[in-house]
């Protein structure tokens, strides 16, 4: 009821404002249990993608979303409830990890629709990362369910990291057809077959969203463009604080004789 009161007000909110546009909407099935694995350009993209659904879909958030305290917590924690976020405790890797898989395998076998971003997290660059097979393969591989690839188109733009106003322009969205891979229902154990599974799925979405691929982890990028960052931080400070301590003329004036004070 809750979720359904929040697509009413804030989805419709979303798409009389920023009017998204939609292909493949027909490729949703009308019942049963389904992955809807997507490229993550923005924060938004877990809005826009719900309120364009005819069907409730839940994805899974950071914990911090559910347990601030103060008004502002409980508000904030009820907002994410109300869209369809499941709490997920991502204070270590691996116990995160298995979370998530568990949720969405209880959310599938309630024959719901779950959401997962195969990247792990957003694009740095708006590119398209790398899949992580441990969460979408094995959900899929332990529930039998369909994947259907989706790709979020302009968001990043809409909304860029760290910038908490979003600006006026229509996101895309296009969801491609649902991928079989009852063949491989059970193998969720053979990292082969994990890997597999999830650069089919990558490939379709790179396919559905026209973003260049590039075949590394999005978090070992971010770590790489934090660390490029934090180098030239330091050279500029370091070139800065050289140019700072030297005088116009060096040791000696104009003449070429050493300076002396007065």
């Amino acid at each position: 009821m809750f979720y359904g009161a929040m697509k009413m007000s804030v989805g419709n909110a979303l798409k009389l404002t920023f009017r998204p546009w939609v292909e493949g909407l027909e490729n949703i099935p009308t019942e049963g249990p389904a992955v809807l694995a997507s490229n993550h350009l923005s924060f938004s993209d877990s809005f826009f993608l719900p309120a364009v659904l005819p069907r409730k879909v839940t994805f899974i958030a950071k914990a911090e979303y559910f347990t601030t305290p103060g008004v502002k917590g409980k508000l904030t924690a009820a907002f994410f409830k109300g869209v369809g976020q499941l709490p997920v405790d991502r204070s270590g890797a691996r116990g995160a990890g298995e979370a998530a898989i568990k949720s969405g395998i209880e959310v599938l076998e309630r024959g719901e629709l779950f959401g997962i971003y195969p990247e792990g997290t957003r694009s740095p660059d708006g590119r398209l990362y790398r899949g992580k097979p441990g969460g979408l393969a094995r959900v899929t591989l332990a529930t039998g369910a369909p994947v259907i690839p989706v790709a979020m188109i302009n968001t990043e733009n809409i909304q860029p990291p760290g910038k908490v106003l979003p600006k006026l322009m229509r996101p895309g969205i296009r969801i491609g057809k649902p991928l079989d891979f009852s063949r491989y229902h059970g193998m969720e154990g053979d990292r082969f077959i994990l890997r597999s599974v999830t650069d089919e799925v990558m490939y379709e979405i790179m396919k559905l969203s026209g973003q260049e691929y590039v075949d590394i982890y999005a978090s070992a990028a971010k770590r790489q463009l934090a660390e490029e960052a934090k180098e030239a931080k330091a050279k500029a400070e370091a070139e800065q604080e050289d140019a700072g301590g030297k005088h116009p003329h060096g040791r000696f004036g104009r003449r070429g004789k050493q300076r002396t004070d007065a």
